[in-house]
């Protein structure tokens, strides 16, 4: 491991102490991989993965540079450019690249950059490229938008304006010129009105096949065709659960203009807004009281029991339990609750058996303990508590702190 980092003042006095990166996250051949990330998504924003046209990205050029270099090292032979480093994104699991440093295990079996079927970047590639110790403007932009929607509803007195503007967010990803009409008329959005104009954009017309386009039964979202006459769901959690189910299907003609949330907003507010409105509903139907997003998205799900214990809930949908590890922090404490934890769908233990260790193993220290638990073991753990349970069972956090805004218990 690194040395710990420590800021002193005049007279070597500490006045902080912080944690040093993991070795994993600082490796040469992991960031040479997480620029290849940040090449494949700024194709993306270009042109398609499939077809390019000069001048290319300065990131790829650079990614491929580094990566021509690393294989050399290795004794491996590099691709001869972009197009053919762009098909081992798609084709090679990393685990299988000239890259001799990548830590054991550090991987799943099949992680890809570049989604087989689609061609589309993975959320792998969308975490490893935006989420990572990111410092550019392209990378900041779903937390940008967030910010800014939290300011202008705390400037309009109105928290119930930004509890609208993200179920907008969740509910409706894809907006036809009726849909654009709606909104326009919900005086809860007029607080966000300037970012909305901002956040959805033409649909793709890669996007559309036969002049038609196709939501998402499950996510709301465009899908998009592939060969064989498919549809493919951009979000790992519905691909799991097999073919996606067939929503609105969309004509121009008929509908008008069709408008697609952002890539960055449906990969991460979206797609971990599903899954939040998902845990919602299954604790609703306990008979719990949930809050979304109190105080401005200070955490995800307040949810209060019969006799007034309140626990706070982040729901959080991430491909690589490591990244998230290291993003780990305890949950703000206002409003107050009596315990507190991260959640992840269950799905992503059931593809990654170690998801929950790794995540441990690489919690930030300032997290305090922070537990991660399925969404199923939530529920399974607000039944227990209903029963009336007060052990281990019925508990969401390892143990209940003054300085985690619990009332007494």
């Amino acid at each position: 491991m690194l040395p710990r980092q420590t800021t002193l003042l005049t007279g070597g006095a500490i006045v902080s102490e912080q944690p040093a990166v993991p070795d994993w996250l600082v490796h040469r051949d992991v960031v040479l991989l997480r620029a290849v990330a940040t090449a494949v998504v700024r194709l993306d924003g270009v042109t398609r993965l499939d077809s390019f046209s000069l001048p290319y990205p300065v990131e790829a050029q650079r990614a491929l540079d580094g990566l021509v270099l690393a294989c050399l090292l290795s004794g491996a032979r590099p691709p001869s450019g972009i197009p053919e480093l762009m098909r081992w994104c798609r084709a090679r699991p990393l685990g299988s690249w000239p890259l001799d440093r990548l830590p054991e295990g550090l991987f799943a079996a099949g992680d890809r950059l570049i989604d087989e079927d689609s061609g589309r970047p993975t959320q792998l590639c969308d975490e490893l490229a935006v989420k990572v110790l990111g410092d550019s403007v392209g990378r900041q932009y779903d937390r940008v938008v967030i910010q800014e929607a939290m300011r202008a509803c705390r400037d309009a007195s109105s928290p119930e304006s930004y509890t609208a503007f993200r179920r907008l967010l969740v509910t409706r990803p894809v907006l036809t010129e009726s849909d654009w009409l709606d909104i326009g008329a919900d005086l809860y959005l007029d607080p966000v009105r300037f970012l909305i104009d901002e956040i959805y954009g033409p649909a793709p017309a890669g996007s559309r096949r036969d002049g038609l386009y196709l939501t998402c039964g499950r996510c709301l979202t465009l899908l998009a065709p592939v060969a064989g006459g498919g549809w493919w769901c951009e979000r790992d959690q519905c691909r799991h659960q097999g073919a996606p189910p067939h929503g609105r299907v969309l004509s121009v003609a008929e509908v008008g203009e069709i408008r697609q949330l952002r890539r960055p907003l449906r990969q991460f507010v979206t797609g971990p807004g599903r899954a939040e409105s998902d845990l919602e509903q299954e604790l609703r139907g306990l008979g719990l009281a949930v809050e979304m997003w109190p105080g401005f998205d200070a955490y995800d799900l307040r949810v209060t029991f019969p006799d007034g214990h309140v626990w706070a809930i982040d729901v959080k949908d991430w491909a690589h339990p490591g990244l998230l590890g290291r993003l780990a922090r305890a949950v703000r404490p206002d409003p107050p609750y009596d315990e507190a934890c991260w959640v992840v769908p269950r799905f992503r233990v059931r593809t990654r058996r170690d998801y929950l260790d790794v995540f441990a193993r690489e919690r930030a220290p300032h997290a305090g303990g922070l537990r991660l638990l399925t969404d199923d073991e939530l529920v399974k753990t607000a039944r227990a508590r209903l029963r009336g349970e007060r052990g281990a069972s019925a508990w969401i956090t390892p143990q209940i702190t003054e300085t985690n805004g619990a009332k007494d218990a």
